[in-house]
């Protein structure tokens, strides 16, 4: 008798899950919107922008195909939501694809006003969202330690001119 094979009991329901998934037609209208939009986005690389004011031709163009790439990923993002609502998931599955590049994102909007200590608080602070049961003693002592880190490699190790605390 083999033992373990309870480990893959699940493997065949997850692949029909997400087979299942995108058979929707939300999910492929989005991805649809998505292809087609990147498409037009590489295809008009060349052409020139201008201003808004003194717009060329690869203006329009490309604002369409931007507009395009926002409505897909806001159809595939619905299609998700109503698929994990209809397998009774939560917002706990998507928490993590949510708040890791939310505070990517903080950190690099916060890093010319703030400094690099402050930012790195803040990295951390929303990073830690991801977890729904995150320990704030842990997620402390991870935020010190990795600006410690940040600091001894960057600042001090590099000497890279970047600002340590802000100037108000």
């Amino acid at each position: 008798m083999q033992q373990g094979g309870s480990e893959n009991a699940g493997a065949p329901v997850e692949r029909a899950a997400r087979a299942l998934l995108l058979l929707r037609k939300d999910v492929l209208a989005g991805l649809m919107f998505i292809a087609v939009a990147a498409f037009g986005l590489w295809a008009s690389r060349d052409y020139p922008v201008g201003t808004a004011v003194r717009m060329s031709t690869g203006y329009v163009p490309r604002l369409l195909c931007w507009l395009l790439l926002a409505l897909g990923a806001a159809v595939l993002l619905q299609g998700y939501r109503s698929a994990a609502q209809e397998r009774g998931l939560g917002l706990g599955a998507w928490r993590p694809l949510l708040f890791v590049p939310a505070s990517l994102i903080v950190f690099a909007f916060a890093m010319a006003p703030l400094g690099v200590a402050l930012s790195t608080l803040l990295l951390i602070a929303v990073g830690s969202l991801a977890a729904g049961d995150a320990n704030w003693r842990e997620v402390t002592g991870t935020a010190l330690l990795l600006l410690l880190l940040v600091l001894g490699i960057f600042v001090w190790g590099l000497g890279l001119p970047i600002p340590v605390w802000p100037e108000w």
